[in-house]
């Protein structure tokens, strides 16, 4: 068992084994961070669990998210002062102790419009949020005049506030913070797998006692044995649902939330912005070099696998900010475009951005656990309802969760490798800057980084055509991080096809010849991974431009999915 809960092919092939050989006590389906943390959540009960993913880990919601670990202040408006309270606790813990190498506070401001009202109705639902976060780690809120507003952030119209409030919250990379749940799963001894699909459910006596699941890159099929099954597919929980013969408790109603991303130098401020529009809240949020601009709140019928975002979409981002902002943006300035689906628990009717963020946890049939909603700050939570759930399924006394005292991989040392950044990067050769960054991404896993570089000094230059990054990052992709496809690599394991003017295109080949010998690629399915690569960003590029959900889904579908090409490829 790794220490650091590695995953690399050999990992992939020994979890393939188990499936098939032993008797599990869970079975999570989708990896997702509320899988991924239900997973970590029994494994760390002493239950022995595996967890499947038919595509990547994140590759849903979890990596297309807002990025932020956030109570939600609009949430106090609608007076859900229990949602707020527990998020702000999370929020807490992972800066705190679970995962204070990825979770980082972030600043923002809050501009005023209104004189007289809207400074104390404000700062009053921000004193209870500071009271609720009970925490030291970020500081409370400050108001601002109008003078101090701008100071702070100098890009914005002087006429467009009338003063400000700032106050903090925190931001991860979603995507990386659900993979190191998964590895902190494996690392207490949890069957990972993804790019494994469940295609039915055993079922005895009127129970699920496991599924059927096949390799979506071979076509490989086994079974797996396990005393419950979890749930926790977010928007496709009615699909899996419908495999098992049986009536869901709840629906799931998929919403469809846009970002784009613009440099850094395009907005001239130190601090993020929410800002309030007709429908809910725009966050733009400061990521390294860049702006997170979003998000939307629209229903969302069509591709859960490849949702997209339209013209439409761009074009209300753009028209909210450029309310505010003193040099307007435009789409020229966008390097990156992402569109993700949240899962709301259904109502009939209501508009998506009225439906609850609370989860819900339901056992519709003996065996099966399915648990849906919420938001990704309270995944940790959702996850210990949900195993909590399925205490009558597991038939001995269940010990309560305890991952609220479990650290992620990474985690344990992160702060003393931070005091030592200096020394870190002068042995490494490398810039501070570079080595701060590595230790943010990767904690005290950075050994086994470095480790895959002692023998090759190339694998510690940038990657060609996303400096931000190095060659070695996309090696241990495939190494250490259950990388199988380039896309695995480009958009989740690196946030390169967000975070780049070409979206990944220029990256593609260099990346695709590091794992290739890791992921026994031959010259022909590397080129076969670049190709489809590239396809699939010039199916988004066009989707953009189309004016609706309709026409924007059409286009991003001419692409090929790599997934499901693999069988062929498998076969061929």
């Amino acid at each position: 068992m790794s220490s650091s809960g590695k995953l690399g092919p050999q990992e992939r092939a020994e979890a393939w084994d188990r499936f098939g050989a032993e008797q599990f006590d869970v079975l999570v389906v989708g990896g997702g961070v509320t899988g991924a943390g239900s997973a970590l959540d029994a494994v760390t009960r002493g239950l022995n669990t595996a967890l499947v993913e038919a595509r990547d880990f994140a590759s849903g919601t979890s990596s297309r998210s807002s990025k932020l670990f956030h109570g939600g202040l609009r949430y106090l408006e609608q007076f859900n002062f229990g949602l707020v309270a527990e998020a702000l606790r999370e929020r807490e813990l992972m800066l705190t102790r679970i995962a204070p190498h990825l979770v980082k506070p972030v600043q923002f401001l809050y501009p005023l419009q209104h004189r007289l009202w809207e400074r104390p109705y404000v700062g009053a639902g921000l004193i209870l949020y500071d009271t609720m976060g009970r925490g030291r780690s970020v500081p409370a809120h400050r108001h601002l005049s109008r003078t101090g507003a701008l100071r702070l952030s100098p890009g914005l119209r002087q006429d467009s506030l009338v003063g400000a409030v700032r106050y903090y919250d925190a931001q991860a990379d979603d995507a990386r913070h659900t993979l190191t749940v998964v590895r902190t799963a494996v690392r207490y001894g949890a069957a990972v797998r993804n790019s494994s699909e469940v295609t039915g459910f055993l079922h005895e006596g009127g129970r699920v006692v496991g599924a059927e699941v096949r390799d979506v890159d071979s076509g490989a099929t086994t079974t797996i044995r396990a005393k419950v099954v979890i749930n926790a597919t977010g928007v496709w929980t009615d699909d899996l649902q419908r495999l098992t013969g049986g009536r869901g408790r709840f629906r799931v109603r998929a919403s469809k939330g846009v970002h784009v991303l613009v440099p850094r130098d395009r907005i001239a401020s130190e601090v993020g912005l929410i800002l309030r529009t007709e429908r809910s809240v725009l966050f733009v949020i400061p990521w390294g070099n860049h702006w997170i601009i979003g998000t939307t709140d629209t229903d969302w019928n069509l591709d859960r696998a490849h949702p997209a975002a339209s013209r439409a979409d761009i074009d209300y981002i753009l028209a909210h900010v450029n309310e505010v902002l003193s040099v307007p943006l435009t789409h020229n300035d966008i390097e990156g475009v992402y569109a993700g689906l949240r899962p709301l628990l259904a109502g009939e009717s209501e508009q998506t951005s009225q439906l609850s963020r609370e989860h819900a946890v339901a056992r519709p049939l003996p065996g099966l656990v399915s648990i849906a909603g919420g938001k990704y700050t309270t995944y940790r939570v959702m996850a210990k309802d949900a195993i909590d759930a399925a205490r009558p399924d597991l038939g001995h006394t269940l010990p309560p969760s305890v991952t609220e005292h479990v650290p992620l991989v990474g985690a344990e040392g992160y702060h003393a490798l931070i005091n030592q950044v200096d020394r870190l990067a002068e042995d490494r050769g490398l810039p501070v800057w570079r080595m701060q960054r590595l230790l943010d991404r990767y904690g005290s896993m950075v050994d086994e980084l470095m480790a895959l570089a002692q023998d090759d000094p190339t694998l510690l230059e940038p990657l060609p055509g996303a400096g931000e990054y190095l060659r070695v990052e996309a090696k241990y992709a495939a190494t250490h991080e259950a990388a199988v496809h380039l896309d695995d690599v480009l958009a989740r394991r690196t946030r390169i096809s967000i975070e780049t003017p070409h979206r990944g295109t220029e990256s593609a080949q260099p990346a695709a010849e590091l794992v290739a010998d890791v992921l026994g690629w031959d010259d022909a399915r590397t080129r076969n991974e670049v190709e489809v690569y590239q396809a699939r960003v010039a199916a988004e590029r066009e989707s953009q431009t189309k004016p609706d959900d309709l026409g924007a889904d059409a286009e991003r579908l001419l692409a090929p999915d790599t997934r499901k090409l693999a069988v062929g490829r498998a076969l061929g």
